[in-house]
């Protein structure tokens, strides 16, 4: 086989590490970006932080504000706040003491609240109750044995026969019987501590507990009626049933009902810790001379520079001994310039957004359009992608509340003027005349399409029961009150 030699020339699309560094941090969201940051912090010693030094307070990721304070939407006379100043270590200022973010913060703009957790977790409470018993110390370590079996509800999770297997392996059938019997009594004791209802094995015996702690009266022995023997008649709104169970009329059933629904079905519940997720508003809406303007959020920007002595160092070494710096310097120059144009772009999706919601921001939900990423694409001259990645796990502060940039997007339905009709905004109406409605009659899906028909919006009826799904709106049948 003769050997030859062909040359063949081809393109191919190649990301250079400063774009796939900017794709990267561009999806991240605030708190990952934060996390991002201090790994870089970690690694390279040419970048820093620039922290305030008059003492001016800044809100670092774990102890991130979970709210903004409203604005005034009836108009609100200021100035925009200036762009973050990104300090990219330019060639003339490698020692420059140039911040990423140097505006000051608006005390007055903002209102972070704080989160708090349980003081003393369920198993603590019920400890302390159970050292203050006199028990004995058998009843004791039963009692306490069953307490580290409950839920975070409250309740007991399994069976009295499942706990038994794990005390003893191996017994014959008269201590087995005797373990049982003292497991239930102690079940008996553990159900007497506080909050009512703990050590319930199912949501009926937690409420019936709930209600034989309270004084006797007619409505509460009518209220353990209905659970006892027609808690699923309650469930599905069956009252003429319940009525004829309960032997009662109307008047009787609605106060019963109203006590059982003053009862807490996870009695553990309020001790559990939370699981708090704190969210950053990467953009904040204001009214400034009549109209809607995004601003970035201070807070949420991360305050970064080239790190002055290592920059010196480098400027100072001319031969080659210093590649390992410069390299580094390049990657830090990078990731502030990166940075930079994150927020840029944020801030303008977010004024793009804005400049279409209007009607949102001044009217609320019922006034929200349609809007696609595709729109905003256009408008901007960026790519869906971009958007998408922009809009996903970023968050605009409004008078309205924090919102993410991809609640402003959504589905349209047509109306009879041949206009378009947000899936929000009509979301927003279901909700408006379900809380309107009579409960003795309340809305049917079919019905909610016919009133929104005659206010020129069509949508089919299954649309009106998905959107209502979605809203953990029950169907009417479960709506109906006495």
């Amino acid at each position: 086989m003769k050997q030859t030699l062909q040359l063949k020339l081809s393109q191919h699309l190649a990301l250079t590490p400063q774009l796939q560094l900017s794709i990267r941090l561009l999806q991240l969201s605030t708190l990952e970006l934060n996390q991002e940051i201090e790994t870089f912090l970690h690694e390279n010693p040419l970048l820093e932080r620039d922290e305030p030094e008059d003492g001016a307070a800044f809100v670092p990721a774990q102890q991130a504000p979970t709210t903004v304070a409203s604005s005034d939407s009836g108009g609100q006379e200021g100035a925009e706040a200036p762009a973050a100043n990104f300090d990219d270590g330019g060639e003339q200022g490698w020692g420059a003491d140039t911040p990423v973010n140097h505006s000051p913060r608006d005390d007055d703009d903002s209102d972070y609240g704080d989160t708090q957790t349980a003081a003393i977790s369920l198993r603590d409470h019920l400890g302390a109750q159970l050292a203050l018993t006199p028990y004995s110390d058998r009843e004791r370590a039963l009692v306490g044995f069953l307490i580290e079996a409950l839920t975070e509800d409250g309740y007991l999770g399994q069976d009295l026969e499942e706990l038994l297997a794990v005390l003893v392996d191996e017994a014959n059938e008269l201590e087995r019987q005797e373990l049982l019997e003292d497991l239930q009594i102690a079940l008996k004791l553990l159900q007497n501590f506080d909050p009512p209802g703990i050590g319930a094995r199912n949501p009926k015996e937690c409420l019936a507990l709930q209600l034989a702690a309270l004084a006797p009266s007619a409505v509460r022995d009518l209220a353990m009626i209905v659970v006892e023997q027609g808690l699923q008649l309650l469930a599905a709104r069956d009252f003429v049933k319940l009525k004829k169970l309960a032997r009662c009329d109307d008047e009787a059933l609605r106060a019963a009902h109203a006590l059982i629904r003053s009862l807490n079905p996870r009695p553990g519940a309020r001790y559990a810790t939370p699981d708090t997720r704190y969210i950053i508003p990467d953009v904040v809406i204001k009214k400034l001379r009549g109209s809607w303007t995004a601003t970035l959020n201070q807070e949420a920007m991360p305050r970064l520079r080239i790190n002055r002595l290592y920059a010196n160092i480098l400027q100072r070494t001319r031969n080659g001994s210093g590649a390992g710096l410069a390299s580094q310097l390049q990657e830090a120059k990078w990731l502030i310039k990166n940075v930079q144009q994150r927020f840029e772009t944020i801030l303008r999706v977010s004024q793009a957004i804005v400049d279409r919601q209007r009607q949102f921001l001044d009217h609320g939900e019922v006034a929200m359009r349609p809007l696609t990423l595709r729109e905003i694409a256009e408008t901007l001259g960026l790519h869906e992608s971009t958007i998408s990645r922009v809009t996903t796990q970023k968050f605009m502060a409004t008078p309205r509340g924090i919102f993410e940039l991809k609640y402003f997007f959504g589905s349209h339905v047509a109306t009879e003027a041949g206009g378009e009709a947000s899936s929000t905004a009509i979301r927003a109406l279901i909700k408006q005349l379900v809380a309107a409605e009579d409960g003795h009659k309340p809305l049917s899906d079919a019905k909610i399409t016919e009133i929104l028909g005659q206010q020129g919006i069509v949508v089919a009826r299954r649309t009106i029961a998905k959107y209502r799904d979605a809203l953990n709106i029950p169907p009417v049948n479960l709506r109906k009150t006495l």
